[in-house]
């Protein structure tokens, strides 16, 4: 397994945000997580990058503590698509795909090469901004800075590719786009969801989090249950399923004592 994570904890002002969580990634696969707000998926996003230290169990790549591998091979491998970025530098949106290719040089002041111009331009037309290559990243709208970072880490070339709710600004069709390049990149991916049929349609596995554990891993029409999803959302839902066995979510009301019965 290319990236697994031990019995991984994590807390902040004694309260358990990340609580004793075991999970293998399935090499090439995407993998959807799951869970309400305060649930615990970026920080468990930011300890599978390395960005934050385990307070207790270990995250490994390819059998190695995270933590002990020198960065710069981690940075190789590991690319990172957060939630919000912001940046005061006056960069063009091919200077922005440009920052992909920085863990590949051998010196952090290495000047741009033919073949970086090449991969960082194959990952923006990826991503459907190519046309935006001039562009000031300070011209540009909140969809089209998240089509341009994630042309940042796809450019990278990872070998394993963490995404924070990487659908929002996006309208439905750049939503669908975007999850079909992540269906179809063959490497190993990890993305925090808010949409339940977006995860159950394009994830080959969710993870679902609930109060920082893990309480349901495995295929889309495992994980997602009427009684799970009622236990973790507090809202009931009405779930069909395709004849490839993906569920179909259809939201009724919030749970609890004071709905109608």
């Amino acid at each position: 397994m290319s990236l697994r994570a031990h019995d991984v904890r994590w807390t902040a002002q004694g309260r358990p945000i990340v609580d004793g969580i075991t999970v293998a990634f399935t090499p090439g696969g995407l993998t959807g997580l799951l869970g309400p707000n305060g649930s615990g998926k970026s920080t468990f996003l930011r300890l599978l990058a390395g960005l934050l230290r385990p307070h207790g169990g270990t995250v490994l790549l390819d059998g190695h503590d995270l933590d002990r591998l020198p960065r710069r091979d981690v940075a190789r491998r590991l690319a990172v698509v957060a939630q919000e970025v912001s940046t005061d530098a006056e960069l063009t949106v091919l200077d922005v795909a440009l920052l992909g290719r920085i863990p590949h040089h051998r010196r952090l002041a290495a000047s741009t090469g033919e073949d970086d111009l090449v991969r960082a331009r194959r990952a923006l037309r990826r991503c459907g901004v190519a046309d935006l290559e001039h562009r000031r990243w300070s011209t540009l709208s909140g969809g089209e800075r998240q089509r341009v970072n994630i042309a940042r880490a796809l450019a990278q070339e990872p070998t394993e590719l963490l995404l924070d709710e990487p659908t929002n600004h996006l309208d439905i069709a750049h939503q669908l786009a975007l999850l079909d390049l992540l269906a179809a990149t063959p490497v190993t991916v990890v993305t925090a969801l808010h949409d339940l049929n977006l995860a159950a349609q394009y994830c080959d596995q969710l993870l679902l989090l609930h109060e920082g554990r893990l309480v349901a891993a495995g295929p889309p029409g495992e994980v997602l249950t009427e009684e799970t999803v009622e236990h973790v959302y507090q809202v009931r839902a009405l779930i069909t399923r395709s004849a490839a066995g993906r569920p179909s979510l259809r939201f009724l009301n919030r749970a609890g004592p004071s709905a109608p019965g």
